[in-house]
């Protein structure tokens, strides 16, 4: 079996996902092309080579429909024989397009690929597709299914995991991200590609979201945002499939959670032979991926299973793992998955994550993984876990083995 290798790794900053928004007036396609083109030229890399461009997005209309990874293609003005495919994986579309194009190598079916992912929140907001299990009510109704922050509170009860608990975890990630910020710049191979408007002035060369001069005080005195969510039946839906339940302890606010950005990121991918042909040099092996499902109402609970497939696949105990990113979906969904596998703190999410610098959704595996990618290189370790908690109840986990 060919073995799958990373050999880049590029991102934009994260914009505010608003109006007022650094990259609000930069459309969708204009940021995947800019990382399109970044890849090309930092690699040197002839684009007819690549067999295939997989890009997760999840909300995939208007300016981010009708297959928006090969209309960047077209846009980028690539040979046309290059082919793209936009996947949606919700949360986790960054990351099972790496490991779509992984697994391309490791069957022979293709050298080499670019993946990775694309959300423009403030341009197309979360909901935008419109589905079933965000409209319909006799679909939701019937089968208890509760928006993601209902699912956060119900984990943070059931867990017995309080207020204070998650409201010093987000204080950690902002000073954790705050304290990375500068040395991801520095990084030899720096995945931060500035963002410029079509007059080549700058727009963003950072992560808008990241706010360093957060406090404890300050996060606490923000209301709990999904309380009056569940009043409106929500809470009901949630009691009627865990009876067990007394009453969902809402402590979830818009400063434990995840916060709303945009951006892309994209992983060159492909067989050490080809690799070679084209003077690329591996940084990591891709060792192993895995999807699962859990219960769908409390949905937030896969990135554990997931990563534990992921350490069975690949023949591997969690002691293995140097280094582990979970994202920061909701700050009790960290703190379960950390009980869950005994995770050391300092070993986890050790630059921050979706609660301090954002999550662009179809953008924030590839993102992470890069981040990971990075980290592992500066502190010299050899091998790192990303895993994700997905809507529907799926979870998405990859281990990557730094060369």
């Amino acid at each position: 079996m060919t073995e799958a290798y990373i050999f880049d790794a590029i991102r934009t900053p994260r914009g505010r996902g608003k109006s007022n928004g650094a990259l609000y007036e930069v459309k969708p396609i204009d940021l995947l092309t800019t990382l399109l083109q970044e890849i090309k030229n930092r690699n040197q890399l002839p684009t007819q080579e690549v067999d295939d461009v997989v890009i997760g997005c999840v909300n995939t209309i208007d300016d981010q429909g009708f297959n928006i990874a090969k209309a960047a293609l077209i846009h980028a003005r690539w040979p046309h024989h290059v082919s793209g495919m936009t996947l949606n994986r919700y949360c986790a579309s960054g990351l099972e397009a790496v490991n779509m194009a992984a697994a391309k190598i490791r069957s022979g079916w293709g050298e080499l690929c670019i993946a990775g992912g694309l959300e423009s929140l403030s341009r197309i907001p979360l909901g935008s597709d419109g589905g079933p299990l965000i409209f319909d009510p006799e679909i939701i109704s019937a089968n208890d299914y509760v928006p993601q922050g209902i699912s956060a509170d119900l984990i943070a009860t059931i867990e017995n995991i309080s207020r204070e608990e998650v409201d010093r975890y987000a204080l950690q990630s902002h000073q954790r991200a705050a304290a990375a910020s500068l040395s991801e710049k520095e990084h030899a191979h720096s995945p931060l590609i500035p963002i410029y408007d079509r007059n080549h002035m700058l727009l963003l060369d950072r992560d808008e979201h990241l706010r360093p001069d957060t406090s404890l005080e300050a996060l606490e005195a923000l209301p709990p945002a999904f309380a009056k969510l569940g009043e409106t039946g929500f809470d009901e839906m949630t009691l009627h499939k865990y009876p067990m339940v007394e009453k969902i302890n809402h402590i979830h606010t818009a400063g434990n959670s995840s916060g709303i950005v945009d951006g892309a990121a994209l992983l060159l991918v492909g067989s050490k032979q080809k690799g070679k042909a084209l003077g690329l040099k591996p940084r990591a092996r891709i060792v192993a991926a895995a999807t699962v499902s859990v219960e769908h109402t409390i949905m937030l609970t896969g990135a554990g299973p997931a990563a534990k497939k992921a350490l069975a696949l690949a023949k591997m105990d969690k002691k293995d793992i140097q280094l582990w990113e979970c994202n920061e979906a909701f700050a009790a969904v960290v703190l379960q998955f950390q009980r869950q596998l005994d995770v050391a703190d300092d070993i986890l999410n050790v630059n921050g994550g979706a609660i301090s610098l954002g999550h662009p959704l179809g953008a924030s595996g590839a993102m992470q993984l890069g981040i990971l990618l990075n980290e592992m290189e500066r502190r010299n370790l050899s091998t790192g876990l990303v895993t994700f908690c997905v809507g529907g109840g799926m979870g998405v986990a990859t281990i990557i083995e730094r060369i």
